[in-house]
C-alpha cells in the first residue's frame, strides 16, 4: 500500500488556503523573499527574563550608541528603538558581500505584571542593552503574622 502526501493548497479549503496565502505574506514581509531580513533592515535579538522580582530585558546592540537608544515603559509595554548607522562605504574599496543590517529599529516587549515605574533602570555596556524592571511592590505576597491562643475572629457579613 502506498500512501502521498497530498499539498494542504488549492484543495478548495477556504479558510485553510488563506491562512496558508496570509503565513507567506507574513514570512515574506519578515524574512523577504530570500528567506532573509530586508537588506537594510536591523532588527536587535532580546531576551526577555522573569525572576522573582521583576523582568530583566536584553538586547544585542553592536554598533549602536548609547545616545542612539530610547527606552520607554507605557501601559505594560516597554519599547526600545533607536538607530544604527550605516558603514561609509570607502572609496577605493569592492565589496564581495554585504551582511551587516542598519538603519531604524523598534522593538515592543508586552510584560504580563505591573512594573514600578520609578525603579527601572537601564544600562549600556560593550553593544549590549539591560533593562531591569522591577514588579509592583502591590504584587508581592504580603506576610500575615500567626497568632497563637488568640480568639478565632468570626466573619462578618454584610447585608445590602
Amino acid at each position: 500500500m502506498t500512501r502521498t502526501i497530498r499539498p494542504v493548497r488549492g484543495m478548495g479549503i477556504l479558510p485553510l488556503d488563506d491562512f496558508c496565502k496570509e503565513m507567506d505574506h507574513l514570512f515574506q514581509n519578515i524574512l523577504g523573499e530570500n528567506g532573509r531580513a530586508p537588506a537594510g533592515e536591523f532588527m536587535p535579538f532580546l531576551n526577555v527574563a522573569e525572576t522573582e522580582g521583576g523582568y530583566e530585558v536584553t538586547a544585542d546592540l553592536p554598533g549602536v550608541r548609547p545616545e542612539e537608544v530610547a527606552v520607554e515603559w507605557h501601559d505594560g509595554q516597554l519599547t526600545l528603538s533607536g538607530k544604527r548607522a550605516a558603514d561609509t562605504e570607502e572609496t577605493g574599496k569592492k565589496y564581495h558581500r554585504v551582511e551587516r543590517r542598519y538603519g531604524e529599529f523598534r522593538r515592543v516587549v508586552t510584560l504580563p505584571a505591573p512594573i514600578d515605574e520609578a525603579k527601572v533602570v537601564a544600562d549600556f555596556q560593550h553593544g549590549v542593552l539591560r533593562v531591569v524592571l522591577p514588579k509592583s511592590e502591590k504584587l508581592k505576597p504580603t506576610r500575615i503574622p500567626v497568632q497563637s491562643g488568640a480568639a478565632p475572629v468570626e466573619p462578618t457579613v454584610s447585608e445590602g
